[in-house]
């Protein structure tokens, strides 16, 4: 499936594909809205996505690719089969793929590559008089516009739209905003891929978009990082910190982008704080005192927050 539909997905679409992921999207988008001329963004999700993806749609936009009668029938019996639910239950959906199923990310792109990207190029582009922008993960995608009409137009069209593929916007994911360095406030802010998006001035009083990781990320990046620090704290020293680090560098990856300092280190306290308390919490005798906990913490080379974004190969320096 994916040696088929990869040369036909546009490059507004990064979910699911070899070479790109939710960093590159959030890096392009950035760098998008940073140099390009735009003014107002619209943002969405779908509401259960992959629950709802029509049958019989899926299977004739897979139609006009795939010309073998046997690999169609196979797919429509792979949507079809039953799920087993956590009681034992063995349900048969109407629509929608499983989620984590192998083929099922591919699946998903296809739908939205005709739903929406197809769409938004062929149709909403050549009618708006400013420059228009998609970027695309999955399900969840941003669309920037130049000029309130333009936008305004999108917005009005796009629940219709999708509900001809059985398909309904999430209402509190769903918005059309100013967002524009003509107007920085921290209260014009989107939410994409667990970023927050804001623009904001810089030490030189240039604006730029910055990103930061989104409150209900960070507050479920912390109760995780917590919970695991509870259940492992039994574990030998060197071995306790050695995955502490593995999963301190994990979050970094993927949030250490520039601007995100502050929230990196809020989670690296946090996490040093819990590992702190839990540790000193094995018996009834303390452990570590906070002097000994921190000369630990220097031997065991715990790792700290960094930035782990590349420089965007568009910008020349």
């Amino acid at each position: 499936m994916t040696a088929i539909y990869e040369q036909d997905f546009l490059g507004c679409s990064y979910g699911y594909r070899p070479g790109r992921g939710a960093r590159e999207a959030v890096k392009d988008l950035t760098f998008d809205l940073q140099y390009g001329r735009y003014g107002y963004v619209v943002e969405a999700d779908v509401q259960g996505f992959f629950n709802h993806m029509d049958h019989a749609w899926l299977l004739k936009m897979l139609s006009l690719r795939v010309d073998d009668r046997a690999f169609l029938g196979l797919i429509r019996k792979w949507l079809k089969a039953g799920i087993l639910e956590t009681d034992g239950e063995v349900v048969h959906p109407e629509t929608g793929t499983p989620q984590g199923g192998n083929i099922s990310p591919v699946l998903a792109n296809v739908y939205l590559h005709y739903a929406l990207d197809l769409w938004f190029e062929k149709v909403v582009k050549p009618r708006c008089h400013g420059e228009v922008l998609l970027c695309r993960y999955a399900d969840d995608w941003v669309c920037a516009f130049r000029y309130q009409d333009d936008a305004e137009a999108f917005y009005r069209v796009l629940a219709k739209r999708l509900e001809k593929f059985n398909l309904t916007l999430a209402p509190e994911k769903t918005r059309l905003m100013r967002f524009s360095r003509f107007h920085p406030s921290m209260k014009r802010r989107f939410i994409f891929l667990g970023f927050e998006f804001y623009w904001k001035a810089d030490r030189e009083g240039t604006p730029r978009v910055m990103r930061r990781t989104a409150r209900k990320r960070l507050q479920a990046a912390c109760h995780r990082i917590k919970e695991w620090i509870k259940l492992s704290r039994h574990l030998p020293g060197r071995e306790f910190f050695k995955r502490l680090n593995t999963r301190l560098r994990g979050h970094y990856n993927y949030y250490g982008v520039r601007g995100n300092s502050r929230s990196l280190y809020r989670f690296f306290e946090w996490a040093k704080g819990c590992a702190f308390k839990w540790l000193n919490r094995r018996s009834q005798r303390r452990s570590y005192t906070w002097g000994r906990f921190q000369r630990v913490l220097g031997f065991v080379a715990i790792a700290v927050p960094r930035i782990t974004e590349p420089r965007h190969p568009r910008v020349f320096a």
